[in-house]
């Protein structure tokens, strides 16, 4: 098992510095979807049953199309069933909430995702609530949120879910490290940390109104960054040694991607980053197929959330 505290990458070998592994998230996204082409042929075969995600697009926001066309893409990759529901960006919300509230009753859809962000004249908590808590395999409901403050979540939403596996991909322990948490959104940042939390790490969040972010980075064993800030972490912000996690996804004028580290200098300092693209990215694709599946299998097993979201709150079901 990796300790960040007693194993140092930074070192000289050869008159060289020796930089930081790079962990392939492709890589590991990779080995994951062939475990999830076996987990869908197993349900096929014993309950006859093949995972259905359903996928909510309001608009044309380009940088959404991407996204929802690379996840059609990888669910036919690994065997489930997709149906993109496209909306005008000028839909009344209670018709998307009705289609929502269809697609809850629909066996054959096992999985819900309502791609963000939504237009201004939407309350995306509104349309979030709506979704069953048993198909909500992005995990924003407000169930699944807040049972990750007492490990009881359905879920895990896909991103933070995403890096825990790459940690435990590598051997990296978390067990009483120091982990700092760069951003404080309600997708990444603060699951992220309730999420290490239950693996008994030692968790502070920073965030846009933090003062002097440096003197925090530079104590982390594990920086796991999702501000959404070109270079907002540079080499001198990070302790020798730790393990870095760029989450953070930013389009130059160029087209190029890069994340919210500088990677260059701060991979001759770090023992273990991720890059971007191909770091993170690709894990949060891969853990809604996951999800999705897990859902079905808890479906055929009878093991859904069953009552606990049985009555749909009476403002979203307005």
């Amino acid at each position: 098992m990796f300790d960040v505290t007693t194993e140092i990458h930074f070192v000289m070998q050869e008159g060289r510095l020796k930089s930081a592994k790079i962990i392939d998230g492709r890589a590991v996204a990779a080995e994951i979807r062939v475990e999830c082409c076996e987990r869908v042929r197993r349900l096929a075969e014993q309950f006859g049953v093949t995972p259905g995600l359903a996928v909510i697009v309001i608009g044309d926001d380009p940088a959404s199309a991407i996204y929802v066309r690379n996840k059609v893409r990888a669910c036919a990759d690994v065997g489930i069933r997709s149906t993109r529901l496209p909306f005008r960006h000028d839909v009344d919300p209670a018709v998307v909430t009705r289609a929502i509230l269809d697609l809850n009753a629909d066996p054959a859809v096992h999985g819900i995702l309502v791609q963000l962000p939504l237009p201004p004249h939407f309350a995306p908590a509104k349309v979030l609530r709506a979704i069953s808590v048993d198909k909500d395999v992005d995990g924003f409901h407000l169930y699944n949120v807040g049972g990750l403050v007492v490990g009881d979540t359905v879920f895990p939403p896909c991103t933070p879910y995403g890096v825990l596996r790459l940690l435990d991909h590598e051997g990296i322990s978390l067990e009483g490290k120091n982990v700092i948490v760069v951003g404080a959104s309600n997708i990444v940042g603060k699951p992220m940390a309730l999420m290490l939390m239950q693996r008994d790490a030692t968790v502070c969040i920073c965030h846009a109104k933090t003062r002097d972010l440096a003197q925090f980075t530079i104590l982390a064993d594990i920086l796991v960054v999702a501000a959404g800030h070109r270079n907002l972490i540079r080499a001198e912000m990070v302790k020798t040694g730790a393990v870095v996690i760029d989450v953070g996804i930013n389009r130059l004028e160029d087209g190029k991607l890069v994340g919210d580290v500088d990677f260059e200098a701060v991979r001759l300092k770090a023992s273990y980053i991720t890059p971007v693209p191909g770091g993170v990215g690709p894990m949060t694709v891969t853990m809604l197929l996951v999800n999705t599946i897990a859902s079905a299998e808890r479906i055929a097993r009878g093991a859904g959330a069953g009552q606990r979201d049985a009555a749909v709150p009476a403002d979203v079901a307005q």
